[in-house]
């Protein structure tokens, strides 16, 4: 049998290498320079009022949440199909998570659905970008406007897509990003937060560097002396290092190539799945330029798992993304059951993840499809 072909994979230049060398010779590997120059490059690309790099796509949420404010009493409405990472965060910090349900055919939390969750108790609405295609922003936005809420989005899976000719990044109040090696980008493990409104930005900054303040000007007790720092908000430390902020910039500067090269792919995909019996490639929006973190296959007829093993046999290591995250124990444990949300409960039973990055070549999708083929041919 060949080699297990993966569902995701980083992609790594010498140019990443020598970058990282470079800061591993130098003075600093952590808090230095490399890390507000990776900073600034998200600005720049994001265009994003702030950004803050963290330790992971689920610190930022934490940052994220944090940053919104939320505390027990509150509620935050978001989609069920996502990693629980999406609704621990909040947990963690005291609120409640209200699920609601997806759209149909791209599997992003439903407008509709949002506005009726929501309650005079709903401090934040948080969208997720499943694959990389961006949630109904706009209509969103006037959920949470609607309710007095802020508007997160979950951008783990779509740095460099476009809604409407914008940028991810400029279309919610806060969105977080994840730079795990099978993401559009990598830093090994990290993430960021980016806010369109400073004072938000300055919240995130603060809460991930355990909330220290070292402005005089905004200190307490300023006069200590020089050594003198504060906490005015407990925080965490969440700081991504050097060593990794600049594998972030190296990665930054190719990011065009990459989204080109993962959208050739998915046209491939589309172009000779789409005329089988028995499946559905991935719906975009006409406005919607997506950066495509994943190819999300729809197994009808309730084939998945038959088709699921027989790739795996093949070598072809697919993926399901995702158990809706009510239907995990510790959700259970806490009063959710299954039902609540049935569009996204049929959506995963339906899902499997084809290999999607940036380093697939033609034979090895060659490869990927004509497996497709015979497994449902099976």
């Amino acid at each position: 049998m060949s080699a297990l072909l993966p569902y995701g994979r980083q992609s790594i230049s010498e140019g990443d290498i020598d970058a990282v060398a470079a800061v591993l010779r130098g003075d600093w590997l952590t808090t230095g320079p490399a890390v507000a120059e990776f900073e600034q490059a998200l600005v720049n690309f994001t265009g994003a009022a702030t950004c803050v790099s963290v330790t992971s796509g689920t610190a930022a949420l934490h940052v994220a949440y944090a940053a919104a404010g939320i505390g027990p009493g509150d509620e935050v409405v978001t989609t069920p199909l996502t990693f629980a990472a999406t609704a621990s965060c909040a947990i963690l910090l005291g609120a409640t998570v209200v699920f609601a349900d997806v759209e149909e055919d791209t599997g992003n939390l439903d407008a509709q659905a949002a506005e009726s969750a929501v309650t005079s108790r709903t401090k934040v609405v948080a969208a997720v970008d499943f694959a990389g295609h961006p949630a109904e922003m706009d209509a969103l936005r006037k959920v949470a406007d609607g309710a007095g809420a802020l508007l997160i989005e979950d951008a783990a899976h779509s740095i460099g897509s476009l809604y409407h000719d914008r940028k991810v990044g400029t279309l919610a109040d806060l969105t977080t990003f994840s730079f795990f090696p099978t993401k559009n980008m990598t830093t090994g493990e990290g993430g960021a937060v980016a806010a369109v409104d400073p004072v938000l930005g300055q919240r995130a900054a603060r809460f991930h560097n355990h909330g220290l303040v070292r402005d005089r000007a905004e200190q307490r007790y300023p006069d200590e002396g020089p050594w003198h720092q504060e906490v005015h908000e407990v925080g965490l430390n969440y700081r991504l290092p050097d060593v990794l902020c600049v594998l972030g910039t190296s990665q930054l500067a190719r990011i065009d190539a990459f989204k080109a090269r993962r959208r050739e792919i998915s046209r491939r995909y589309d172009e000779e799945l789409a005329d089988l019996d028995g499946v559905r490639v991935p719906a975009r929006r006409p406005y919607v330029d997506p950066m495509w973190h994943l190819y999300p296959l729809r197994v009808l007829g309730g084939r998945r798992r038959e088709v699921f093993d027989k790739l795996r046999a093949a070598g072809i290591g697919v993926q399901v993304n995702y158990i809706p995250v009510y239907w995990h124990p510790a959700f259970e444990d806490m009063g959710y059951r299954r039902g609540m949300c049935p569009r996204a409960e049929a959506y995963y039973l339906e899902e499997i993840s084809l290999p999607m990055f940036v380093d697939l070549t033609e034979d090895d999708q060659s490869r990927v499809i004509d497996a497709v083929r015979r497994a449902l041919a099976g």
